[in-house]
């Protein structure tokens, strides 16, 4: 039987760029989840209502997943859903819902993660809403589901008994189809269109190692199947492939502080050949090469110089877009391949836009974010595939092929310091003080350099037309250096402060491994000009990549 619960609006429920990220405490307390599913149910429905509509629903497995997909799959019959698409055990990769969503038809989907946070009792838990191209809503949408929350005074749901998520299978609430799923065919499928698995099948069977660390999130299932059984790796190559609500007690982040475990493997005599992992919902992507870690921002660039060694990319891409706060490695080989560079903000949904329109072929962004037009999301195990494709074809290391690539197009130094959990009043009067200090430099010198960009960045579609403004703090020399300054939203608690910097080195004489050394004086300069450590007592950053 549909009911109709009253309800009253909730405090903090503004979606961020990647959905809404709280403590599973808030979400399990009382109509918190119910009432942000309506708002985005209210939000997004069509004139006509959502009969003969399909939604797509499944998360990342972590703590309280399976009880909100529960609560959504009510919720989802009770406002007229025809059918829901579930992945089995309720996983669905993000990557992988999108590209459901794209097979299928769907409406949208309602993924539920927090993406690359921890998970738990005590941890984080989170839920987005992808449209019909499979990709993150667009910022009008989720303001009109921000908006929906401040007035929501009810919600739809019924009271049947809980589906079996373990099954696959047709099933029903009230007179909606719920279709339990394998969440890795469909996605497999896709895969084999893409890439050459007999050319990986035969790396494999010469002997070539792979270590993939799935950080007991979504992606071990994606990657037995694939790896190991589709295209024969060694069992045991998928490491911590079982995904568990706590993520095994670690932050499923795939970066050189919560994979250390694997970067070591990858420094030792006994290294692999590719070591790699992915995060909680399966966007992000670690690559690492024997005695050589390649940071997000080369990976783009040298995916984009050999993507034409993959089937699915032989024809060339169309261009390349990159997050602002990327460093300018992709610029460069965009120019060598006569397409375009975009230069968007952070979050995917900036280059969904640029995909829709057939306006570029792959993307990035520094936090370990690569895709392609396969799908409208970021996609971890696609891109280790596409490093694997390529290094079946060129028959050489990651390392060789990096340093061919340095050599050719030159090398941006660059890494990010982030100053993670810090005391919210702290950090947002850093960056009102920071503003005001970068933006009076705009045509001067600092410290005996000349100063070519000083800004708060600012982007204006060349799809929609739309404007997105405070985008990141951007200080950019005359020598193509640049110091960039971002407060991020992922987090749930305190805030992060994160700070890129970059240098380019044409020299490969100078192309040392030693990245933190050859921008140190860059590093320094960073905290001064933001007084980061008067300012927040931090004597070092939480994590460096």
């Amino acid at each position: 039987m549909i009911q109709t619960i009253a309800t009253a609006p909730i405090a903090g429920m503004k979606p961020g760029t990647s959905g809404l990220r709280k403590k599973v405490t808030e979400f399990a307390a009382g109509h918190y989840l119910p009432n942000f599913v309506q708002s985005v149910f209210d939000a997004v429905r069509p004139q006509a209502g959502f009969g003969g509509l399909t939604l797509v629903v499944g998360g990342d497995g972590r703590y309280f997943n399976r009880e909100a997909i529960q609560t959504v799959l009510r919720m989802a019959a009770a406002n007229g859903f025809a059918r829901v698409l579930v992945g089995q055990d309720g996983i669905f990769s993000t990557p992988a819902a999108s590209a459901v969503i794209r097979q299928h038809g769907a409406f949208g989907d309602l993924i539920l993660s927090a993406s690359h946070n921890p998970g738990g009792p005590d941890g984080d838990f989170g839920i987005k809403f992808n449209g019909a191209n499979g990709g993150p809503a667009a910022e009008k949408i989720t303001d009109a589901i921000y908006t929906r929350t401040l007035t929501i005074d009810r919600f739809f749901t019924t009271d049947t008994a809980d589906i079996d998520l373990g099954t696959l299978g047709t099933q029903e609430v009230e007179r909606m189809q719920v279709e339990v799923v394998d969440p890795v065919a469909d996605y497999l499928a896709l895969m084999r269109k893409l890439f050459d698995f007999p050319a990986l099948q035969r790396l494999f069977a010469s002997g070539f190692r792979l270590a993939f660390d799935a950080m007991h999130a979504v992606t071990g299932p994606y990657a037995h199947a694939i790896f190991e059984r589709e295209l024969g790796a060694a069992p045991g190559t998928v490491r911590n492939g079982t995904p568990l609500p706590d993520f095994g007690g670690h932050h499923p982040d795939p970066n050189l502080v919560h994979a250390k475990e694997l970067h070591d493997l990858m420094m030792s005599a006994d290294a692999p050949d590719l070591g790699a992992a992915s995060d909680g919902d399966g966007d992000r992507n670690l690559i690492i090469g024997r005695g050589l870690f390649i940071a997000p921002s080369d990976s783009l660039a040298m995916l984009a110089a050999n993507a034409h060694l993959a089937p699915a990319y032989q024809g060339g891409i169309a261009g390349i877009a990159r997050s602002m706060p990327t460093s300018g490695a992709a610029d460069r080989v965009a120019q060598a391949l006569g397409v375009p560079c975009f230069e968007t903000p952070t979050g995917w949904k900036f280059f969904g836009n640029l995909l829709d329109a057939g306006k570029v072929t792959l993307c990035g962004e520094e936090s370990a974010g690569t895709g392609s037009d396969h799908v409208r999301e970021k996609d971890g195990v696609w891109a280790v595939l596409l490093w694997l494709n390529i290094l079946a074809v060129r028959q050489q290391s990651v390392q060789a092929i990096a340093h061919e690539h340095w050599a050719r197009f030159g090398r941006n130094y660059y890494t990010r310091h982030d100053h993670e959990d810090l005391d919210s009043a702290v950090a947002n009067d850093l960056m009102q003080a920071l503003a005001t200090r970068v933006l009076g430099l705009a045509g001067g010198t600092l410290e005996g350099r000349a100063v070519a960009i000083a800004d708060d960045f600012s982007y204006l579609d060349p799809v929609d037309g739309s404007v997105s403004k405070h985008q990141g703090l951007r200080l950019v020399f005359g020598d193509g250096s640049r110091i960039v300054y971002r407060l991020s939203g992922t987090g749930t608690s305190g805030a992060t402060l994160r700070v890129y910097i970059e240098r380019f080195e044409a020299d490969p004489a100078r192309h040392r491994l030693d990245t933190q050394a050859a921008l140190a004086d860059l590093i320094t300069l960073a905290d001064r000009l933001a007084g980061i450590r008067d300012r927040t007592g931090r004597e070092v950053p939480s994590v460096v990549t």
